[in-house]
């Protein structure tokens, strides 16, 4: 039965339409199971009905048969999501007799439904005109094909190829960048592909040497004149942006890398795709989002080689109009690229809200969505809506949806006024409780971030980039002055470095790790103390670095237990006592730094207390501490809708730590991504915490929203979500008390 299984579902993915596919599905399942009909209902769950789309052995006639999701063995299927074998339809409470199709000849009725992510996108059945129940092997096929059909359904839907009426389609992805945008779609396919780059030899390998010299030259160039096209923005991170790939590109690791291969003979195509992919390979394995992210980056980078290698670029397009840019993975070189005032909004095929694309998307206010499954020909010149808050876009809308959506982008519009002519202030609350809001930072180009925004320092800075970057472990010396440039760049603020956050599922190039379980495994602070001649020299390099300046903290990630924290307290002594000597040697005074460790590893919840008299503050790292407390691989696509920071045991286990905090009066700061959302910016506040740190993307309107809402109302609000059991009822709580507060512009479109 597998191979035949495997024939009707490849006959039905070669299928030319969807409704081929669905024919060529109950003909060959009425054949291979031989029974007197199939048939496949299709759920549109706007209306609430089901809709008979394919048969083999009803009547089916022109006009369409429609049941509602509650009526009949269809509808039941569906409303309980699971099979139903009945040996005598007729009889059973819930058959509706549907006039016309010929259903009253068939007595017995197997139906099981296809749910793809616990949505059910219709059900399949089969009947027999002789009274019976279908054998556990004929219901194990037909479920095992529905579980088959419902990724090619889910794959057919997310691509417009669905039945709708006309040519609408509203198709769904990752909100990446805020805001609302009304325009003609345009796909853009001129970008070469790393991925098509095969593997090809050169005949002279000076004359390819050559080539990919003048690729980098001209790559350098491009980026330097799409900087110097936003020097006079105020927002400085879309400048350092362009820095950190003309940082990349003149990485001479990176250059003799690529020089070497076509040493071997390569062709300098091939060169660069090979080069790309290994090191754009040790950022993708990561846990770590934003650090995942950075992977793209650095293929972007050989992207725009690979542009300037080919000798058949394309003239730059023109538009009269502003256009919605289509295209398989968006780079910050091509939003750059197009026109100023011509970039509507942007729809990728590829790609995630960390990325450097993705951050000058949200730095430009450009409305932005990741991860589209669109098919090219059926958005292309059409007039879209992209809806950047909810990931939606909706091609050829009726005239009513676009008279709201134009009535909710000049709201929008208002809204990014005012919060920009406000976001120098302090965060208070309306009541004037100060909060302390801080960002989290890890490479270079981050160090431009919120200059002059009035945010109160770095309260998260990974130093592991440098470490992941090369093909050995940075000397002291070239890790001072990687820290040192981040602690100038915040002179009077505190800066929080994490010490190495590396292992287990952050590989280093040099030192293979293998493990069956990496997020469970060899990481953090366990790698570092069964190094300690590699964690003495960071330390070193830190305290170091923070001579004279005297504005930097040392975080301890991944602490399950307080043997760990001792032990590594001891090494930071030891670091300590050599640097002061030193530095007191030459006449300078080394200021101790404070102490803090992570609090991610659910263990250390109970051993709060241990903490008093061992270190100086406490960061809660929410991202992790959600991930393990929920037991979900938060970057594991088919378990992604159980990670939820709003879980009510997340939410029990936050109020836990900044209640003990308090008792035991050490500072806490939360540096997850769950503070720069405003929900849970509200939530954290109501719970008692007074530091926040985020991406530099979110201190603007978690200020304003701060701003505007009193601590007593927001304690009030935790209060009544710390005694919810579900956290879509949470969610509901937390977006009616922003929409109570006229602040529901700031997780929606429009401002009323």
């Amino acid at each position: 039965m597998l191979t035949k299984l495997r024939e009707i579902v490849d006959k039905v993915v070669s299928a030319h339409s969807l409704i081929d596919a669905l024919d060529q599905l109950v003909s060959n399942t009425t054949q291979v199971m031989k029974t007197d009909c199939c048939s496949v209902y299709i759920a549109d769950h706007q209306r609430q009905i089901y809709t008979l789309m394919a048969t083999q052995g009803l009547n089916k006639s022109r006009r369409r048969i429609s049941l509602r999701f509650n009526q009949g063995l269809v509808g039941l299927v569906g409303q309980r999501a699971e099979p139903l074998n009945v040996a005598d339809a007729r009889v059973h409470p819930h058959f509706k007799h549907l006039p016309g199709i010929g259903e009253e000849s068939f007595r017995s009725f197997f139906g099981t439904p296809i749910i793809h992510q616990r949505q059910v996108l219709g059900v399949i059945v089969v009947q027999q005109r002789e009274q019976r129940e279908f054998t556990e092997s004929e219901e194990s096929f037909l479920v095992t094909l529905a579980a088959q059909l419902a990724g090619i359904l889910a794959h057919a839907k997310a691509q417009g190829m669905w039945f709708e009426k006309g040519n609408r389609l509203h198709l769904t992805g990752s909100a990446a960048s805020s805001g609302v945008a009304i325009a003609k779609a345009w796909w853009d396919d001129t970008q070469p592909l790393l991925e098509h780059v095969a593997p090809a030899s050169c005949l002279n390998i000076n004359a390819e040497q050559e080539r990919l010299t003048i690729a980098i030259d001209s790559a350098g160039k491009e980026f330097r004149r799409l900087r110097k096209r936003f020097d006079s923005d105020l927002q400085k991170e879309t400048l350092a942006i362009f820095d950190l790939f003309s940082h990349l590109l003149n990485d001479p690791l990176l250059r003799t890398d690529l020089k070497a291969h076509i040493d071997d003979g390569d062709q300098a195509e091939w060169a660069v795709r090979q080069v790309v992919e290994t090191y754009s390979n040790r950022f993708a394995n990561m846990k770590d989002l934003y650090l995942k992210e950075r992977a793209r980056d650095i293929r972007e980078l050989g992207q725009r080689l690979l542009y300037f290698l080919c000798d058949d670029k394309p003239n730059e397009q023109q538009w009269d109009e502003p256009i919605v840019l289509l295209t398989r993975e968006l780079t910050a070189a091509m939003i750059a690229t197009v026109p100023a005032g011509k970039l509507a909004a942007v729809v990728a095929q590829d790609g995630a809200a960390n990325s450097h694309a993705a951050i000058l998307s949200r730095a430009l206010g450009i409305p932005t969505i990741m991860g589209v499954d669109f098919t090219p020909h059926t958005v292309h010149n059409n007039l879209v809506v992209v809806d950047g808050y909810r990931g939606d876009l909706l091609v050829n809308p009726n005239r009513h949806v676009l008279a709201e959506y134009r009535r909710l982008l000049r709201e929008d519009d208002e809204l990014e006024k005012i919060v920009e002519c406000d976001q120098q202030h302090r965060a208070v609350t309306k009541d004037q409780q100060r909060i302390m809001v801080h960002i989290n930072a890890g490479l270079s180009a981050d160090s431009h971030f919120a200059l002059n925004k009035g945010i109160d320092g770095v309260g998260l800075y990974r130093t592991e980039v440098p470490f992941l970057l090369q093909r050995s472990f940075p000397s002291e010396e070239e890790q001072i002055n990687q820290y040192r440039t981040i602690l100038h760049t915040y002179p009077d603020q505190p800066v929080v470095m994490r010490t190495l956050d590396i292992g287990g599922d952050k590989p280093l190039p040099y030192l293979s790790i293998e493990e069956d379980n990496p997020f469970l495994g060899w990481r953090g602070i366990r790698f570092t103390l069964d190094h300690p001649e590699i964690f003495m020299i960071q330390v070193r390099a830190m305290l170091r670095a923070s001579i004279g300046l005297n504005n930097m903290d040392i975080l301890l990630p991944m602490i399950s237990g307080i043997n760990e924290l001792d032990d590594a307290k001891a090494i930071i002594e030891r670091a300590y006592t050599d640097v002061a000597q030193t530095a007191l040697a030459a006449g300078q005074q080394l200021h101790k730094p404070r102490l803090g460790i992570m609090i991610e590893v659910p263990s250390m919840l109970y051993q709060l207390h241990a903490l008093v008299g061992r270190v100086d503050f406490i960061s809660v790292g929410s991202n992790d501490l959600t991930q393990y407390l929920l037991a979900v691989d938060r970057n594991n696509a088919r378990v992604a809708n159980v990670y939820d920071a709003l879980h009510p045991a997340v939410l029990h286990a936050l109020k836990h730590i900044v209640d003990s905090a308090k008792k035991y009066q050490l500072p806490v700061c939360v540096c997850g991504e769950l503070a720069g959302d405003p929900v849970g910016a509200l939530l954290l506040v109501g719970m008692g915490y007074r530091s926040l740190s985020m991406n530099a993307r979110n201190v603007a309107k978690i200020k304003y929203i701060l701003r505007h809402i009193d601590s007593v109302d927001m304690t009030s609000l935790a209060t009544q979500v710390l005694h919810v059991d579900i956290a879509d009822d949470v969610r509901k709580l937390t977006t009616r008390f922003i929409e109570q507060h006229q602040l529901g512009g700031f997780i929606r479109a429009g401002n009323k």
